[in-house]
């Protein structure tokens, strides 16, 4: 392949040392064309020793010229020892996000006789495509039937096979025949039956949501809901009438608005990782209490992409007969308990454009048990002279109360928290009016206003 080199327009080399790239592993092609870059005058070699400094610098912080080997013994003994095994199990009671819950969750052995768990994420383990292969995996199956042991009959059914052949490294991926998924959707409405209660464990697989680094290994999709036959699975369960937990397994975001609004529960697993089966079993049984929050924002539908909380004021004008709203929005999450977050205070009302403020917030467990809570603190420049977002996340605290316990959260914005880039690309604060926002989430916030001057 054959690269021709432009000269940039105006203005791009000034640019350049804030968006171009610092390092590229592993195989740093994103340098091949670098010398010829300089010859073009497309670079300059004061941009090139800063770069190279930069990174002379982390690996001299680091000690790695003092001690440029590791020790291989010792990465031996701490790989999936006690610890690391304890560490990823507690990664993995934290990362679930609660999307919804009618009262089904928390599970109750107790009132259960049969549980059935159905899906094809139950009994496999996915890591996402940049782990390796570990010593020891829990799949959710695993772990449900080692929290019940003899007191739940657990039955399951794979339901639906996403994949007939493929992975993350492999280029070519087949998915399953869906005569043969139709076949696995009717086994597994049998097995399910007569089940009190139903867990559907569906999703993707990092064969279908990886890098596609050639066009020999595509990576990306068409769509962001649900492949193979997931969907006519869920229909068929939810048409039995039954309570159905639905626990998606994924690297990505998917678009599941029939899901979401049939489900019992839905629970956001990600990849939970090795030890993920025994702690979803722990959320699910109600032994942990889930307080992960998105991350991301979860859209209704491709037509909403890009989706984001914090657009421009123009932006997502919506379509014709669908709402302009997400599915779920940015930093939702919901809990086992309930939490009353109180307006924000600020330790003045008007500060300088050098001074800082601190902004607190009162917090209560108003439920029944311990949960966590994430409090969220947004910020908006009420008038500015370039567009800036609607709302920009500007801090967030994870707090775990005990029931009727309360507790004050604090957050302190220095000068950067209220800088922009202006028409002359100088970092500058503006004086004016700032709204100070506060909340379990994006959009469910209590404000006030902070004046800063010159």
């Amino acid at each position: 392949m054959t690269t021709t080199l432009r000269k940039p327009s105006r203005g791009w080399r000034t640019v350049w040392p804030r968006i171009g790239v610092r390092f590229d592993l592993p195989d740093g092609e994103a340098y091949a064309k670098l010398p010829e870059a300089l010859a073009a005058g497309l670079v300059t070699q004061a941009e090139i020793d800063t770069a190279v400094r930069r990174m002379l610098r982390m690996k001299f912080l680091a000690g790695l010229f003092e001690n440029p080997y590791a020790d291989a013994r010792y990465a031996q003994d701490i790989t999936n020892n006690a610890e690391a095994r304890t560490l990823a199990e507690q990664a993995a009671r934290e990362t679930p996000v609660l999307l919804k819950n009618d009262g089904t969750l928390p599970l109750r052995a107790a009132n259960l006789k049969t549980l059935a768990v159905i899906g094809p994420n139950a009994a496999t383990v996915d890591l996402g495509g940049y782990s390796n292969v570990p010593a020891h995996t829990v799949s959710i199956l695993d772990g449900i039937q080692a929290k019940v042991g003899d007191r739940v009959h657990v039955v399951s059914a794979e339901g639906v096979r996403i994949t007939e052949k493929g992975n993350w490294y492999s280029d070519e991926v087949v998915l399953a025949k869906r005569e043969d998924n139709l076949a696995r959707i009717k086994d597994a409405v049998g097995v399910a039956q007569d089940a009190d209660e139903i867990l559907l464990v569906i999703g993707g697989s990092s064969a279908t949501s990886r890098e596609g680094w050639d066009k020999s290994h595509l990576g990306d999709r068409a769509n962001i809901g649900l492949i193979a036959q997931q969907e006519e699975l869920a229909r068929a369960l939810f048409d039995l009438r039954k309570p159905v937990v639905v626990l998606l397994i994924n690297g990505a975001p998917l678009s599941i608005p029939e899901i979401a609004e049939r489900a019992s529960a839905l629970v956001e697993g990600w990849y939970p990782g090795q030890e993920g089966g025994t702690a979803l079993a722990d959320i699910l049984f109600g032994a942990a209490n889930p307080g992960g929050k998105l991350p991301v924002t979860i859209a209704r539908s491709c037509g909403q992409l890009p989706i984001y909380y914090n657009q421009k004021p123009s932006a997502h004008r919506g379509y014709l007969f669908d709402s302009k709203e997400p599915l779920f929005a940015f930093g939702f999450g919901l809990s086992y308990t309930t939490f009353e977050i109180g307006a924000p205070h600020l330790s003045a009302a008007q500060i300088k454009a050098d001074q800082q403020v601190t902004v607190s917030v009162d917090v209560r467990n108003t439920g029944k048990v311990a949960g966590d809570e994430v409090v969220q603190l947004y910020l908006h420049d009420v008038v500015s002279s370039v567009t800036r977002p609607v709302k920009e996340l500007k801090g967030f605290r994870r707090v775990t109360l005990a029931p009727g316990q309360s507790t004050t959260v604090q957050f302190t914005l220095d000068r950067e928290a209220f800088a922009l880039w202006d028409e002359h690309m100088k970092r500058v604060v503006e004086p004016g009016a700032f709204e100070i926002m506060v909340g379990p989430n994006s959009v469910d916030l209590k404000s006030v206003t902070l004046d800063v001057t010159s």
